[in-house]
């Protein structure tokens, strides 16, 4: 079977960038910018993007276009014979798969949320009122369920279509859309009355309640690296099979920095979005993961024609979900075709049913198994986000940057090799020691970081 190719060079871009660009871009980032002093925040986690997420990136790219397959193949094809990198592979559709398990049921209630918006629910109701709206649809179950099947399916038909009639087009459209939408959100936002503290807030770095203690320092420079790190969606193989799909007329690492800036653009511009306006109707832009949900709403609807503001605001957050679904969905389906043989419509059936089935535990977590809970992770969906975003998204990462560096690997010559084909920035030479070495150290520190809090509650000290 002949493999398929992205139809430009733009659909890679985007579509990686898509990948990337998702909900931790414009739900997460915010709140957690808000939560930990604004514009010092972002310096940090530039600079961490920088250092730790672009280059694993690439080596990423790398495996894909070397061995012109997905994560099913491309250890394979690449290990030295008689090593065992290759068996990772199942973890990363492990990975993947369990993140679509909570992250369509999320992405369910951003579709929901634009309709209840459109359709006036929010109009005259008080803050306790919107915090009830959100809460209740949590509690209902098949509420949650329709929503879901909903991402699930209109993802699946798009990959149905192959790479370029499916995914590249679709992305393509859905990426200008969320770019137009930014620009005018971001513009109706700084422009409100009293926006000026919020534009402040956001760009303009206070670093003394980050240095105040070094324990404060120590929590902001791993939110900062987290953030770098998960935005995006390295260890899994998400970005291997979008690497396997493009030819060899421009380097990675210059891609890399591509989809990087990009995805950054988008990551900033969702808070140029949120801060101006909750600092122009009050509202403490530190308010966490209700921000978007419970605080948002609240504000939209104190703004002149907020229902239509809102609107537009949850359908960008909409197009941010479904880009990221749609690029996962895009790997799993490749997985099974490369590991199986399947025709692209089989692997489609196939896994719309397996992860409509497998969202159903996240879905019931949250009302009728909400009892079930692990001591200092929380809820079922909670445990899955554990085990995908503080376990095999890190391990994974420290896996690529092994295979890449390691005499038994593929090696430091064959990546260097393969990122710098083509027309671009080239991936330095003297970056060896800091990628054999100073990369893995930042990846174990993220890993024993996540496990810390939930090892002090499990001991009894939390």
């Amino acid at each position: 079977m002949e493999r398929e190719r992205f139809g430009s060079r733009l659909g890679f871009i985007l579509i990686s960038a898509g990948c990337a660009i998702g909900l931790g871009n414009v739900w997460r980032f915010p709140y957690i910018t808000g939560q930990y002093g604004g514009a010092a925040f972002v310096i940090m986690y530039l600079i961490f993007l920088v250092i730790l997420g672009l280059p694993i990136m690439t080596m990423e790219f790398a495996t894909g276009r070397a061995s012109q397959k997905g994560i099913a193949g491309s250890l394979n094809a690449l290990e030295p014979a008689g090593t065992k990198w290759h068996v990772y592979k199942w973890f990363g559709l492990l990975g993947n798969v369990m993140l679509m398990m909570f992250y369509t049921v999320v992405a369910g209630w951003m579709i929901n949320y634009v309709f209840k918006m459109a359709s006036g629910v929010f109009k005259g109701a008080s803050s306790d009122q919107i915090t009830n709206i959100f809460v209740n649809m949590t509690l209902n179950p098949g509420e949650l369920t329709i929503w879901m099947i909903i991402v699930v399916v209109l993802g699946m038909v798009i990959c149905s279509f192959g790479l370029q009639k499916g995914v590249e087009r679709f992305t393509k459209i859905m990426m200008v859309c969320l770019l137009a939408l930014i620009v005018i959100l971001a513009i109706r936002s700084v422009t409100l009355p009293g926006a000026g503290a919020g534009v402040k807030f956001y760009l303009s770095p206070d670093f003394s309640a980050i240095f105040s203690s070094w324990s404060a320092f120590g929590e902001a420079a791993y939110a900062a690296m987290g953030q770098s790190f998960f935005t995006l969606s390295l260890g899994i193989g998400a970005m291997a099979i979008f690497g396997s799909y493009i030819g060899k007329e421009h380097s990675l690492f210059g891609e890399s920095i591509r989809i990087g800036v990009l995805d950054t653009v988008v990551a900033l511009s969702a808070g140029l979005i949120i801060f101006p306006a909750c600092f122009a109707f009050g509202v403490d832009p530190g308010s966490g993961a209700g921000l978007v949900f419970m605080t948002l709403p609240n504000v939209f609807e104190q703004m002149w024609m907020g229902q239509l503001w809102g609107s537009l605001f949850f359908l960008f957050m909409s197009f941010a979900a479904l880009s990221t679904v749609v690029a996962v969905f895009e790997n799993i389906i490749a997985f099974c075709m490369d590991q199986w043989g399947w025709e692209r419509k089989k692997a489609c059936l196939i896994c719309t049913g397996a992860i409509i089935v497998l969202s159903m535990p996240c879905i019931l977590g949250m009302n009728v198994w909400s009892n079930v809970a692990l001591p200092g992770i929380g809820s079922i969906d909670g445990m899955e986000d554990f085990i995908v975003s503080n376990n095999l998204l890190p391990l994974g990462s420290l896996l690529f940057v092994l295979f890449c560096t390691a005499k038994n690997g593929w090696g430091w010559k064959a990546f260097m090799q393969e990122a710098n084909t083509g027309d671009g920035a080239k991936f330095p030479q003297w970056l060896f020691g800091w990628m054999k070495y100073g990369v893995p150290a930042l990846i174990l520190i993220i890993f024993v970081m996540g496990w810390l809090p939930i090892i002090k509650v499990w001991v009894g000290l939390g």
